[in-house]
């Protein structure tokens, strides 16, 4: 969100995420004080192509056709420097005559774990047309194409002209543009958020952008890039970038290593100590553990289908134990026989909504700050080290006092007719998709919320604007690679 929050550059950005992921952007948005011009909610998992056909449907009912739109991950790591820059503006040149524009990033070694673009014949605006695309090498293919220097890795980050785009999906991949336009008309707004209708987007096949248009065009071109850039789409990309110490380890804090070498070793919270080891990754989530190779850090999509395929585990893909909500942080801490433990951080001058339990009574322990909770009646002052009981019935909320966040630890014992249970989880959610309009000094024009009230500034010039995509509601491990970098970098 920094990089595109430059308000000479950018017009607010707008998100695109799912539906667990939406308090967090808001809040990730809120503390680097960046303005939102919408957060879109996909409700199911449909893939690149839906989550760019609904972004485009909305640029386009705002701005018209002439507009042209950004596409980035959420999830990549990329150096916005001068010579990122200049690729923008190269792509902006492209996708302005018409070209529905992508980034190649110069290739510095056979890597196995990107698809590759090959380069066709040059094009006036300093970009050439793509002549086709290369799924995942072997080994052997990737040095093969590496040596020819005319292959390119494929980012997956884009420049498109909203018409051309849509023009293009309606005629190579009609379904998609059918049940996004369906689920878009159908949309409704929910306090910050554009909820996307959910039948209407279940249609959509779930199908990349790369499949439904690029690789079928003959309208694509490709900027060759040399920005540093990583899709951190493995532990070993993590590693890669990280800072590393004089026995070549990354790890965060909460390790400890000992006759390690070359390896990443990151803990979200329990203390890990590994020792004799070379060229591993063990990473330690809320409530799971991982340990393989390096190099088969690709390979982690194997256990999350193997995860999924079990009764016992596959619990593990779909619920993660941390979830944001519009005061805060809740995380399941512990649970067994009839009882659970939350630790829950909610933010100075916000409140959990009034609630009330038949079947449990709660605890809530101050760990930190002070907060104003209301049981039934009667509202007390409650500071650190003390607690306040809710028996079963009772309806409860709080409201956090002073200028710092407080942490509660909410203690519930179910009674009788009612035994808790806790679903947890290895994965981390998907990085919310990011998506922002952006400009160049000669052009003005905002984006409003779908539904907004208030004037909506339309120039009818072509303007630059910016989507970050990711990939919508999906739950895989690699999700954490983006979060865990940032605890080594």
């Amino acid at each position: 969100m920094r990089r595109v929050s430059d308000p000479d550059l950018y017009e607010p950005a707008v998100i695109v995420t799912n539906e667990d992921s939406r308090f967090l952007a808001a809040e990730q948005a809120r503390e680097i004080g960046a303005p939102l011009s919408a957060i879109i909610l996909e409700p199911t998992a449909r893939n690149t192509a839906a989550a760019i056909a609904a972004a485009a449907l909305v640029v386009s009912e705002h701005f018209g056709d002439d507009a042209l739109i950004h596409v980035l991950a959420s999830d990549h790591d990329i150096k916005a420097d001068r010579v990122y820059f200049d690729c923008v503006k190269a792509a902006r040149d492209a996708a302005r005559s018409g070209k529905l524009t992508t980034f190649g990033i110069k290739a510095t070694e056979a890597a196995t774990g990107y698809g590759y673009i090959e380069m066709g014949e040059p094009l006036p605006s300093g970009c050439f047309a793509v002549k086709k695309f290369v799924e995942k090498p072997d080994r052997q293919r990737a040095e093969e194409m590496l040596a020819d220097g005319r292959f390119l890795w494929n980012s997956g980050l884009f420049m498109f002209p909203v018409g051309v785009l849509l023009e293009e999906m309606r005629a190579l991949s009609p379904q998609v543009v059918t049940a996004v336009s369906e689920a878009v008309a159908r949309s409704v707004k929910d306090l910050d958020f554009m909820r996307l209708d959910a039948a209407a987007f279940a249609e959509s096949p779930n199908i990349s952008i790369d499949y439904a248009v690029m690789e079928k065009t003959a309208n694509a071109a490709v900027v060759p890039s040399s920005f540093l850039w990583s899709d951190l789409g493995s532990w070993d990309s993590v590693w890669q970038l990280g800072e590393k110490d004089e026995n070549g380890n990354v790890h965060s804090a909460n390790t400890t290593l000992l006759e390690t070498t070359n390896s990443l070793v990151i803990s979200q919270g329990l203390h890990l100590a590994v020792r004799g080891l070379d060229n591993v990754a063990v990473i330690a989530s809320e409530d799971a553990v991982y340990v393989g190779r390096l190099e088969d850090s690709q390979k982690v999509g194997d256990i999350v289908k193997r995860l999924r395929s079990s009764e016992s585990t596959v619990h593990m893909t779909q619920v993660h134990p941390t979830a944001h909500r519009p005061w805060g942080v809740q995380t399941a801490a512990l649970s067994g026989d009839r009882f659970e433990v939350k630790r829950l951080s909610v933010q100075p001058g916000k409140k959990i909504s009034l609630q009330k339990h038949h079947h449990r009574a709660e605890h809530w322990i101050v760990v930190k700050g002070t907060a104003e909770v209301t049981v039934g009646d009667r509202t007390v002052s409650v500071v650190e080290n003390q607690s306040v009981y809710i028996p079963q019935g009772k309806s409860i909320g709080s409201a956090i006092l002073g200028k710092s966040s407080s942490n509660l630890s909410r203690s519930e014992r179910a009674h009788i007719s009612a035994k808790m249970t806790l679903s947890v989880s290895m994965m981390s959610m998907a990085e919310p998709n990011i998506c922002a309009l952006t400009r160049y000094p000669q052009f003005s024009a905002t984006i409003p919320t779908r539904r907004c009230e208030g004037p909506t500034a339309h120039n009818h010039n072509r303007f630059l604007s910016s989507f970050i995509i990711g990939y919508g509601c999906s739950h895989t491990i690699l999700r954490q690679a983006a979060r865990l970098f940032r605890l080594v970098k």
